[in-house]
């Protein structure tokens, strides 16, 4: 947009616009991805299939190479237990290495003179719009 002023409501207006364009399209398409991902699901079973029938952990072709490998995913459904173990064992790389905004924000509010150190924040200004409400 150029200097020209633009009242807010306009403003407000344009962005809702551009906003419901985008999830339009995001629907329009969401069943089509979907339909994609399932045809995607059932090549990828049979190419796993051909490997382990084969026995191998790679296979060439003139289309591409398709590679094999194990993927291994944990978690815990008793996290009480889980932090536990976690102390217990000293082990605290056991846990994904961020912190929750949340609880972050709230301990702080909570404990306003115990900074931890090497504590970093970035704080700015967003917008929400929203649509109007009939009242």
């Amino acid at each position: 947009m150029s200097d020209i002023e633009f009242p807010a409501d306009q403003l407000v207006g344009v962005y809702r616009k551009i906003r419901e364009a985008i999830e339009a399209k995001e629907d329009a398409h969401k069943s089509e991805i979907n339909t994609l991902k399932e045809k995607l699901d059932t090549v990828g079973a049979k190419l796993l299939d051909i490997c382990n029938t084969q026995g191998v952990d790679s296979l060439r072709t003139s289309a591409g190479t398709v590679i094999r490998t194990t993927r291994t995913r944990y978690w815990t459904s008793d996290w009480e237990h889980m932090y536990a173990y976690i102390k217990a064992h000293d082990a605290p790389q056991l846990l994904e290495q961020r912190l929750h905004a949340g609880n972050v924000k709230q301990f702080l509010e909570d404990h306003p003179d115990d900074m931890p150190i090497g504590l970093n924040a970035d704080t700015k200004y967003v917008i929400t719009v929203r649509k109007p409400t009939n009242r």
